[in-house]
């Protein structure tokens, strides 16, 4: 693993590396089916145009997110891609064993050597009763208070490095370096380099005392991205994996033909919002179903605090938008989620914003 392999190069006129995250979105009347057969339409898209890297978010008990299995998604994603880096945003380690999720991501390198990111988020990804069935504890906060020796062990299953005289030294995952040392084997010289992911300080200061690349959830905690981004650079060890910090953030953005037809999907990303945040979560609603319904005074509150960090619009008001957070913030990479109830309004989104920074077909 080497610094090549987490750093990626701006294309066309964009100032950073873009990449995409999916939440493998399922609008209504749509399937869990459409939704990843639209993963994988916008996966060979973002190849295709040079974004560099897509990764996939773990979730669960959300009826409008079908991403509660990113390793068999990335699997998926693998067999139909060729070059672009593929990964979780993220895994959300304290619902796993560490040895499990070695494994899986060992496997999904060897499915595509030297494409495989792993993210990890140390938050359940889902409400607390969810939380402690995938656990099968009540004591959630154990999970989140015990992250660091998580990713600890995580780190030796995937190194096969566990030292003498630890209950875990005769243990290996695999596929993994083990088969390398064993009598006639060959192993690739790639892992998959691990990235933390965070919402605030807790992981952006882990990230950079142990030398790794951090994602911050911008989409989401907007609020905490600058102190979270100052603190990781603050924070930050040279490491074998990195010699300086490298940042990116997850930017909510939608591109469409003209201004209208943006605010009227954004809308519709916001009503389902909104019920996810009122504990009625449930598929993303269609723009007409959006404005039909009649939005009280605090929801209408909540929409407009929310969407003042969505970046949407035309093409160039969404490059302009892009490249303000950009300097803002001064992110490595920005990885672009867009959120609306169809798949081909998403999949035009990333084919205009490619079109707005000048990348290239393939």
């Amino acid at each position: 693993m080497t610094a090549d392999e987490i750093r990626g190069i701006a294309q066309g006129s964009a100032p950073v590396p873009l990449s995409v995250l999916d939440l493998v979105t399922v609008g209504a009347g749509r399937t869990a089916s459409d939704a990843l057969r639209t993963s994988v339409a916008l996966s060979r898209l973002a190849e295709s145009r040079g974004f560099h890297r897509y990764w996939v978010a773990e979730h669960h008990s959300m009826p409008g997110v079908a991403s509660s299995s990113p390793a068999v998604i990335l699997a998926h994603l693998a067999a139909h891609t060729e070059r672009i880096r593929l990964g979780s945003g993220g895994v959300m380690l304290p619902n796993h064993a560490p040895l499990v999720i070695a494994e899986q991501f060992g496997t999904l390198e060897a499915m595509a050597p030297g494409r495989i990111d792993l993210g990890l988020g140390r938050a359940p990804g889902t409400d607390g009763a969810t939380a402690a069935a995938l656990r099968r504890t009540e004591r959630l906060h154990e999970g989140a208070d015990d992250f660091p020796e998580q990713l600890a062990e995580l780190t030796r299953f995937l190194d096969d490095d566990f030292p003498d005289g630890h209950r875990y030294r005769r243990i290996h995952a695999v596929p993994g370096p083990i088969q390398a040392t064993s009598p006639g084997g060959v192993q690739s010289p790639h892992r998959p380099p691990i990235w933390l992911l965070g919402s605030s300080g807790f992981s952006a200061r882990l990230a950079g005392v142990l030398g790794l690349p951090f994602a911050f959830a911008h989409h989401f905690s907007a609020q905490n991205t600058i102190p979270a981004l100052d603190l990781y650079r603050e924070s930050f060890r040279p490491s074998e994996v990195l010699d300086a910090p490298y940042a990116l953030i997850g930017v909510s953005a939608l591109a469409t033909d003209d201004e209208k037809e943006a605010r009227r999907q954004v809308l519709a990303a916001s009503l389902n919002m909104v019920r996810l945040r009122t504990g009625r979560p449930g598929l993303v609603p269609t723009p007409e179903e959006a404005e039909a319904y009649e939005f009280s005074p605090m929801e209408r509150e909540f929409i407009d605090s929310w969407n003042s960090n969505v970046i949407h619009g035309t093409p160039d008001e969404v490059r302009s938008g892009l490249d303000d957070l950009h300097k803002r913030t001064g992110a490595d990479e920005l990885m672009i989620t867009s959120h609306a109830h169809s798949g081909e309004v998403r999949l035009r989104s990333y084919e205009l914003i490619a079109d707005a920074y000048g990348l290239t077909t393939a």
